[in-house]
């Protein structure tokens, strides 16, 4: 994997969209006109490992999928969407330090480095969409709250990991454990702002075997930007 130097990360601001008054059939017309300008008229940027993609904010970075790139089934590694929630991200990674923790209600704590995760358990291959919870947002009327993203908050790939539920065992997870909680290399720049963290139930993760740890995208390591070295991919769950 090459070194993602920091310096290459654009610093660019999204457009804001303004208000829109009038009747509601008027209103709606005017609302969709006016979703249609925004998403238009954004710009686009090129990031480490990216092709040209739409941007929507970049602090943290979120980048939108063109819609030329739906007409095939598996989305290009380059061409997927890139979605944060605080930043400052990683924009490099230590493959000799990196360790994906588990801990808590197991019996056998972990740290399993890149490689423990291709060796020590068996490899599940899938082909499954990510998508934003938000894909589509700014075409919304009335306005909702949150990234006004167009309809390219999403993609589909196919993932080569680790299954969840093998990991867990490993470390030996107890009776009356409830949920898993996630939590990755992005960090708030303040104390203020909440880490984003994600959970997902125990029950879920030890009955479906496609709840993977995936360390490959495409037949290639993770792009830095959709959360190298390693991501957490559910299938059907935001």
């Amino acid at each position: 994997m090459p070194y993602v130097n920091r310096r290459r990360f654009l610093s660019l601001l999204s457009q804001a969209g303004g208000l829109l008054l009038g009747a509601p059939a008027a209103r709606t017309a005017l609302a969709q006109g006016a979703a249609d300008s925004l998403l238009a008229g954004r710009p686009m940027v090129r990031y480490p490992e990216k092709t040209d993609l739409i941007l929507l904010t970049s602090r943290p970075p979120q980048l939108e999928t063109p819609m030329s790139y739906f007409d095939r089934a598996i989305t290009p590694n380059d061409a997927f969407f890139v979605r944060y929630h605080v930043f400052p991200i990683p924009t490099s990674v230590d493959l000799g330090t990196w360790r994906l923790k588990v801990h808590g209600r197991v019996d056998k704590p972990l740290e399993l480095s890149l490689s423990d995760l291709k060796t020590k358990f068996p490899a599940a291959r899938l082909t499954a969409v990510a998508q934003c919870v938000g894909n589509s947002r700014g075409r919304f009327s009335p306005r909702v709250l949150g990234g006004q993203w167009g309809d390219g908050a999403m993609g589909n790939a196919e993932w080569v990991g680790a299954r969840l539920r093998d990991v867990l065992s490993l470390a030996g997870i107890r009776a009356g454990a409830v949920q898993a909680t996630f939590d990755g290399l992005d960090k708030p720049a303040f104390p203020s702002v909440p880490d984003f963290v994600k959970s997902l139930d125990v029950s879920r993760i030890m009955e479906d075997p496609d709840v993977i740890v995936a360390y490959q995208m495409n037949g290639q390591p993770l792009p830095m930007l959709n959360g190298y070295p390693a991501r957490l991919i559910v299938p059907g769950w935001y």
